[in-house]
């Protein structure tokens, strides 16, 4: 099983490609909770240089509730990361899998909303 959803933005900038999926998941309902420059970090920190690399921590208000409703730690995997990365060719977004994320909780109903925000994440990226 695959733990992330990707797709190619094929000549794609990081600039570009990251507001083309800030607008994909405020169309679906996501707020951006977080924000890491991966890149920025690691020269900050270790002096080395990497490709454009991004983390943003994306919620869903509703989503989110229903699942800390469901499993009141599930917080600790939350939110759900999407990276953006400079590649070959373009910027590749990958989206978490939260089924695959939240696949050692045994939690019926908490796998069924994680089966709905895992779609949601899906046409994101699509969309992206």
């Amino acid at each position: 099983m695959s733990y992330t959803i990707n797709r190619l933005l094929p000549g794609a900038d990081i600039d570009a490609a990251e507001q083309r999926v800030r607008s994909a998941l405020a169309a679906k309902g996501f707020g951006v909770l977080t924000e890491i420059d991966v890149a920025a970090t690691m020269k900050l920190k270790l002096d080395v240089d990497l490709p454009a690399y991004r983390i943003l921590g994306a919620c869903n208000p509703s989503m989110a509730h229903q699942a800390i409703g469901l499993e009141p730690r599930v917080g600790a995997m939350l939110p759900c990361n999407v990276i953006l990365r400079a590649v070959d060719g373009g910027v590749e977004v990958s989206a978490i899998d939260p089924v695959a994320s939240m696949s050692a909780i045994d939690n019926p109903d908490l796998k069924a909303v994680a089966g709905q925000v895992r779609e949601m994440l899906r046409e994101v990226v699509e969309a992206a």
